[in-house]
């Protein structure tokens, strides 16, 4: 098992939100901190792996309603509680890794396969308030009547989470993370891959 990188403590900012998250049982805990409408993506996906994600996790189909994330950085991530409590599996060796509660199921975190990319997208129900991130700006892979999908607001959906990733890059700061052991670049939890039984019964 790679060795966790310990939490770091933050001053808090005046002009930006620490916001708690926890899973339903409450035995994982921590915080997103400066979060605004603007320090990330408040993005709503309809793509299958996100819908098929939930599903294999808690057993409710989102159906056409789709999937709440907050998209920002891994260095604004913390844990109080719980962070030897993740758990995580991907639909593909290549594909998004998706963190989940190994206590109740709950999924909580997406994010690409590297730390360098600092990039996650956090589930927005398990947030205590999701007053500071405003209301949903952006929706990805939104269905359309011939099969293809689309995005809205594409430059700020892909333009924004360029950025913070380069900006996290230069300073350093995507190895701050609670996500991965960045000296092996590996996650700090063994990746699980659904086998095709477990896959079949989902829509991807």
């Amino acid at each position: 098992m790679p060795n966790r990188r310990p939490t770091r403590t933050r001053r808090p900012d005046p002009a930006m939100a620490d916001v708690p998250f926890s899973c339903p049982c409450g035995e994982v805990k921590g915080t997103v901190h400066g979060a605004t409408p603007t320090s990330g993506n408040h993005v709503r996906c309809y793509c299958s792996a996100c819908r098929a994600a939930v599903l294999y996790t808690t057993g409710v189909d989102v159906e056409d309603h789709g999937v709440e994330l907050f998209q920002t950085t891994p260095d604004k991530i913390s844990f109080q509680q719980g962070q030897d409590k993740l758990a995580v599996f991907s639909f593909s060796p290549k594909k998004l890794l998706r963190f989940r509660a190994a206590c109740c199921g709950a999924p909580l975190f997406t994010m690409l396969p590297t730390p360098k990319f600092a990039l996650t997208g956090v589930m927005t129900n398990m947030l205590a308030d999701k007053t500071a991130i405003g209301p949903v700006a952006m929706e990805a892979f939104i269905p359309q009547p011939d099969g293809s999908s689309k995005h809205s607001s594409v430059l700020r959906l892909y333009g924004g989470t360029m950025w913070r990733a380069l900006v996290a890059r230069v300073t350093g700061r995507w190895k701050q993370t609670p996500f991965f052991d960045v000296e092996t670049g590996k996650p700090v939890a063994e990746v699980y891959i659904p086998i095709e039984e477990e896959r079949a019964r989902l829509p991807l």
